[in-house]
């Protein structure tokens, strides 16, 4: 299916709200019938029927085809946050006894989720190295139903084989999840390696804008419908109609804006490796990624996040640096218009902080939409405060 197509017209039958460019926000809780068969006949399957907005809602009917087509997958289901996307997807599979195998360090509500939540339901997780796909077969228990990835991880970058992970899962008939945002589905399409469920936190490059919080599950049509009749009405974690309507805002220059990103990531992620006062750059097309061949196999692209070390990597040193910037915002997230850095050591205090631990030393950094010359002179800036080492810009100021 053509890319402008899902975009622009997928979805959209305009004649019925009068032929508007735009979809109307439906913000309604419920809807009429005429007769009461017409009613029972609704209510005998709400998967595709519009009766309660804590199911289905028209505008969020429009923005579930495109992210479903996006995918490459039969059906999708729209959440009111990534992770509240990634949480039911996991308890519809799982029940007391059974295991799941997740990547090592996944996003912290996720592992939250698989470390703390799920045990108080009798459910167990083994966290492995994703970079070696053995090590999911190492950690397979008779009671293993689910295999979790995240692939990039989202501060190291770390990626995971996601076709032999998918193949291999699949002999055993044990289930995949993997968390999508980083790449998103035009950069990286999971389904077509494998992977039974793609979830993914719509805040991001969806939204694009920094002011929406949404989530996306998408995968075949009949586990979607069964997690819908289940956890998904169960628990009202459904996307707002004036949610959906802003991702679709989005989601119509998504293209544009995840090629920018991608492109101005190229161009800081060059000059930072360049830098005397930086001792490295993580990015997945970075040259000197150790995962770089399975990045180009696997991926199209990845966007503007990437993380780096200062050579100096003091706790105060890190703190100064991120303070000392003038344009770049201190904000968890990305995916938005606005660049935004994050350091490891914000998550901890400073007693905790170690100097030997390079995961503590990560600086991450998403290039939003601003000129790369306008956010290369402010980080050039910072780093002469706190190294006396400035960089020649070429020109830039």
């Amino acid at each position: 299916m053509d890319l402008s197509f899902i975009l622009n017209e997928l979805g959209e039958d305009r004649e019925n709200y009068f032929n508007a460019v735009a979809p109307p926000v439906m913000q309604t809780t419920n809807f009429a019938f005429n007769t009461v068969s017409e009613l029972r006949d609704a209510m005998a399957d709400e998967f595709d029927t519009n009766i309660y907005s804590r199911g289905q809602n028209p505008t969020v009917n429009i923005l579930r085809k495109k992210l479903a087509a996006l995918d490459g997958a039969e059906d999708a289901l729209l959440f009111n946050s990534g992770v509240g996307a990634i949480s039911i997807a996991v308890l519809s599979l799982l029940k007391a006894g059974d295991h799941a195998i997740s990547v090592k360090s996944p996003y912290s509500w996720t592992n939250k989720l698989f470390d703390k939540i799920l045990p108080k339901f009798g459910i167990t997780t083994s966290f492995v190295d994703g970079t070696d796909p053995e090590n999911f077969e190492r950690a397979v228990l008779k009671e293993t139903r689910l295999i979790f990835l995240e692939s990039p991880s989202t501060f190291n970058y770390q990626l995971q084989d996601i076709k032999k992970i998918a193949a291999f899962a699949h002999s055993r008939g044990i289930v995949t999840i993997i968390d999508n945002s980083y790449c998103t589905p035009l950069f990286q399409q999971p389904i077509k390696m494998g992977i039974d469920l793609v979830a993914q936190s719509a805040t991001k490059y969806i939204g694009g804008h920094s002011d929406v919080v949404g989530g996306v599950l998408t995968g075949s049509r009949t586990m979607i419908k069964r997690i819908f009749e289940n956890e998904f009405m169960n628990m009202g974690t459904m996307l707002s109609p004036n949610s959906a309507w802003l991702l679709l805002r989005g989601l119509r220059t998504l293209p544009l804006r995840l090629n920018r990103s991608f492109e101005s990531a190229k161009l800081l992620t060059a000059w930072l490796s360049k830098h005397e006062a930086i001792e490295k750059v993580i990015w997945p097309f970075s040259p000197d990624f150790e995962q770089a061949a399975l990045a180009a196999e696997q991926m199209q692209g990845c966007g503007g996040l990437f993380s780096f070390i200062l050579k100096d990597s003091s706790f105060e040193k890190i703190e100064n640096f991120c303070n000392n910037l003038q344009h770049l915002l201190i904000a968890v997230s990305w995916g938005g218009h606005e660049s935004l850095v994050i350091p490891a050591i914000a998550s901890m205090k400073k007693e905790d902080y170690r100097t030997d631990n390079k995961q503590h030393q990560l600086i991450r950094l998403y290039v939003g939409l601003e000129e790369p010359d306008y956010l290369i002179a402010d980080l050039n800036k910072s780093l002469a405060k706190i190294s006396l080492v400035t960089v020649p810009l070429n020109g830039v100021n």
